[in-house]
């Protein structure tokens, strides 16, 4: 059943040629149903791979050995090039399968979801299609065999995100967002190319299995160059400080995207690659705590933005980055189980958020600004008690997949030496605001008083899009418990994972110890959601006060960018311009000019002439004997 990899991504792919050649003549609906089946067959075949992979024989092994659960399926010899063969080839093992099947799941359910949201758009055979090329782009990415395939699903995933984000360009606002993205995503691109050219050089390979077995011979040095610019790549694919600002942008796509794009998928790429190559970052301790540092300080940041927006979807936005915080604080803290952990459960309850705040704004008319909302559990019944499992569970509340999935992260923080205790902590204020955030947008929207002006008709939506929601909220409520011993050690997903990891982690802490975690962890969520109770839902604290001009602006970051590239930024980018043209330009044409003038100058030498060739001839002859001549008596 593993030989039947390549049908996973390949009905993605199929899906986008038929969307390209024949998606407007389909039209509305059958386009969006067509791009819904590929997506679905995708599933489907990713649940037959699965099944065959836990049909191999499964023994003892880290990375480098691998065990025997794993496969390579090679498509074909792409790049035989001196010493560097690299061939067209997808992975099936643990982590693969892991990422391929919630991304093809979660990718359903939202191309579901589209078909009724699109409704009415002009573009929307379009939308299918880049949807489908997104899918397939990112089914790549984490089913590649080596860097070189996976650089190929991460550049379109990246491109795909700009088509998506400015998929209403149209609008100023989301063509510059899609822009940002891509300008913002080719930073980090550069650590992965130079992170790649780094790893051949000195292993002389790029496929995975190369990699993890010679990873022991990396000096600390290199190791440590590679880590880090491994961190620059997933710094930009999953919105880490400094790279985070093009996310909150991106919300300007049509809320799918949110879902499918910035919630689900891409923006785990990087979390994905720095678990992919864990045993390259396991040779550097300062890479691993440069990684946590990023992760912790990224996660407060962010949820101190998200708490004093106002549009629902930039909340969110916020959110993610936040939670995207928080796995790389796990990668840093070398949780590599918790990582994904947290990846998976985060698609679940952040895609269920995006698409019920789509849900919200289809049945407002496209309001976003939760201030002109309120009281809407009541109209959208569907939408309001979905919308609340997933407010629980990233909020951290038990039994709800989110807190089984922070909580380990907390607890591998807290273990860590050094700044252990620091990070740990930051961690937990994170997630107490988390708690606030959720909370807070939970009871602006669904409810109090009617706050809507008389023109909007809220009204439920669509099975199509209602559909989505329920099994995203089931999925994020019981989530958790594939990483609980419930249904057979065999199937969780720690142990399931250890193939593909150098080394297992293991807690220190007793079982006590991490019941007191987990207790403290309750608690800080409960004393955030306490206090947004108190101040939205019973107004007992000034809500201005928990809104401030600096947090409103998220610390001013984005407004400093621009003042920066509209003015210096702007005045040195014509200065280099100008330069350019000068110096650089001015070189290669004053060459091209000087090789004109030499050309005008030796042209009566060919005159056509016999007898002119022939004197030349002759001159050149006796000029040669003179010269032979003087060199003998010499």
């Amino acid at each position: 059943m593993v030989e039947l990899v390549w049908l996973i991504p390949a009905l993605p792919l199929a899906g986008f040629a038929v969307l390209l050649l024949a998606g407007p003549r389909l039209g509305e609906p059958r386009a969006g149903w067509l791009a819904t089946a590929a997506s679905a067959g995708s599933f489907l075949f990713t649940l037959v791979t699965f099944g065959g992979l836990l049909g191999l024989d499964s023994t003892p092994g880290g990375a480098g050995g691998r065990g025997g659960r794993w496969f390579t399926s090679t498509l074909f010899e792409w790049m035989p090039i001196g010493g560097l063969e690299v061939d067209a080839a997808l992975l099936v093992d643990p982590l693969s399968m892991t990422m391929a099947l919630f991304v093809t799941g979660v990718g359903t359910l939202i191309h579901l979801y589209s078909v009724g949201y699109m409704h009415g758009d002009p573009k929307y055979s379009k939308f299918f299609l880049y949807l489908n090329l997104f899918l397939f782009s990112m089914l790549m990415l984490v089913l590649g065999d080596n860097l070189v395939v996976t650089f190929l699903g991460w550049e379109g995933v990246g491109t795909c995100s700009y088509l998506l984000i400015s998929f209403w360009h149209e609008r100023p606002t989301a063509a510059t967002a899609g822009k940002k993205a891509f300008v913002t995503n080719r930073i980090g691109d550069f650590g992965f190319m130079v992170a790649t050219f780094l790893l051949w050089t000195t292993l002389g390979t790029v496929s995975y299995a190369g990699i993890a077995a010679a990873s022991g011979d990396l000096a600390s040095g290199t190791a440590t160059a590679v880590a880090l610019l491994l961190l620059l790549a997933a710094a930009g694919k999953s919105a880490q400080l400094p790279l985070y600002v093009w996310l909150p942008d991106a919300m300007e796509g049509p809320t799918p995207v949110s879902a499918m794009v910035h919630a689900a998928t891409m923006v785990t790429a990087g979390v994905y690659l720095l678990v992919r190559l864990n045993p390259v970052l396991d040779q550097s301790k300062s890479a691993l705590l440069v990684i946590a540092i990023v992760g912790a300080a990224t996660a407060l940041f962010a949820a101190l933005a998200a708490v004093a927006q106002h549009d629902i979807k930039r909340v969110l936005a916020y959110s993610t980055v936040s939670q995207l915080g928080y796995m790389f604080l796990a990668i840093g803290s070398e949780a590599y189980v918790a990582a994904i952990f947290h990846v998976v459960t985060h698609a679940f309850f952040k895609g269920l958020l995006f698409l019920g705040s789509g849900s919200v704004i289809h049945g407002l008319g496209d309001e976003q600004d939760m201030r002109r909302m309120g009281g809407l559990r009541l109209l959208m019944p569907v939408t309001a008690v979905t919308f609340i499992v997933g407010w629980l569970a990233i909020a951290g509340v038990p039994p709800l997949s989110g807190f089984w999935s922070k909580d380990e992260i907390l607890l591998a923080a807290w273990e860590q030496p050094d700044i252990g205790k620091l990070l740990w902590a930051v961690g937990l204020v994170t997630a107490l605001l988390t708690a606030y955030y959720m909370s807070r947008q939970t009871f602006l929207v669904f409810f109090g008083g009617q706050r809507w002006d008389d023109s909007a008709h809220p009204h439920e939506s669509p099975p199509t899009m209602t559909l989505p929601l329920v099994l995203l909220a089931g999925a994020a409520a019981i989530g958790g418990i594939m990483n609980l011993p419930l249904v057979g050690d065999w199937l969780v997903l720690e142990h399931f994972l250890e193939p593909v990891l150098a080394h297992e982690h293991e807690f220190k802490s007793d079982t006590w110890q991490k019941v007191l975690f987990a207790f403290v962890a309750v608690l800080a969520a409960l004393i955030g959601i306490a206090i947004a109770v108190a101040a939205w839902l019973r107004s007992r604290i000034p809500t201005d006060k928990l809104e401030p001009a600096l947090l409103q602006n998220v610390f001013y970051v984005d407004a400093t960018i621009s003042n920066f590239v509209g003015g210096p930024g702007t005045k040195a980018f014509e200065a280099a311009a100008t330069a350019d043209r000068r110096f650089v330009d001015g070189a290669v044409n004053g060459v091209a000019r000087l090789v004109r003038m030499l050309g005008e100058a030796v042209r009566p030498l060919q005159s056509g002439y016999l007898r002119h060739y022939a004197s030349g001839v002759a001159v050149g002859a006796i000029i040669l004997v003179i010269w032979l001549a003087l060199r003998g008596v010499s």
